[in-house]
């Protein structure tokens, strides 16, 4: 998986650039949906080993569990722009797997359950794979993957938003609207 950090700076990008009102809690919920998929880790504890679909990278990797999570945090959350939520939640939390499926480790990710139980990665492999637990990513490990983040998720992340302000900013001078 990719770390904590860079999930989250994919979810505070995609909410930057997609909610031109800035909703601070529609930020705050992209940021949670990018890193709630791995709280599937806890079906170790429960003894669900890593190939089952609730494993870790299963159902919750899924396009499916992300569709279900956008349209409840839509109907509960998104009052006047239900739209904006549904597609800033649904693609966050679909950011996370995406970007598990870039990393160097694990066992793929399960985009398709529960229609098909196969686990994926993409051609590209550069994000280093981030240890679970704390202790392990304060270590040389850690570094690694931090600076594979750096590279591939958040100096695209930071041209992603330098754009769009240039966009809008461009966009004011010459025509005065927001």
């Amino acid at each position: 998986m990719a770390s904590i950090f860079g999930h989250a700076v994919v979810g505070f990008t995609l909410a930057k650039v997609i909610d031109k009102h800035h909703a601070k809690w529609l930020m705050v919920f992209a940021i949670f949906s990018t890193i709630l998929p791995d709280f599937d880790v806890i079906a170790f504890k429960f003894g669900i080993p890593y190939g089952h679909p609730l494993g870790h990278r299963g159902f919750s990797h899924s396009i499916l569990f992300s569709v279900l999570w956008a349209f409840v945090l839509m109907i509960s959350l998104g009052r006047k722009n239900k739209g904006i939520w549904f597609l800033v939640i649904f693609l966050s939390t679909l950011s996370h797997g995406i970007l598990d499926a870039m990393t160097s480790g694990g066992k793929g990710v399960g985009f398709f359950i529960p229609f098909n139980n196969g686990r994926f990665f993409f051609p590209f492999r550069g994000i280093q794979v981030s240890p679970i637990g704390i202790k392990d990513f304060f270590s040389e490990w850690g570094m690694k993957v931090l600076f594979s983040e750096f590279k591939y998720i958040f100096i695209p992340s930071f041209l992603v938003l330098f754009v769009r302000i240039l966009f809008f900013r461009t966009k004011r001078i010459f025509y005065g609207k927001n």
